[in-house]
């Protein structure tokens, strides 16, 4: 079994950013990525709940890429990171069939 290491990377995001983020992503030459919608939380501003059963407040999109397109979408990201309130995260994982990602 051979696997490869690539970058893991979230972005939790108010929901109606979601196109920004997958935008960017996309930009930056990744292939794939999962939005999911997230119904409550607690950060450094403190505890935070959807108010709508339909609609929720904050979306974590998830996405795998090779280490340099993962730095690209970092960078393409960071300023909008503290205006959006946007969190960032991203760290080394290992994956079967890495040609996918």
């Amino acid at each position: 079994m051979q696997t490869i290491i690539r970058k893991r990377i979230e972005i939790l995001a108010d929901a109606p950013l979601q196109r920004l983020v997958t935008d960017a992503i996309e930009e930056a030459g990744i292939i794939g990525w999962s939005v999911i919608a997230l119904s409550a939380g607690k950060g450094h501003h403190g505890e935070w709940r959807g108010d709508s059963l339909i609609v929720t407040d904050k979306s974590l999109i998830v996405t795998i890429a090779p280490e340099a397109k993962a730095h690209t979408l970092a960078e393409a990201l960071a300023p909008l990171l503290t205006s959006h309130k946007m969190l960032f995260s991203m760290w080394d994982i290992e994956v079967l069939r890495g040609e996918h990602f």
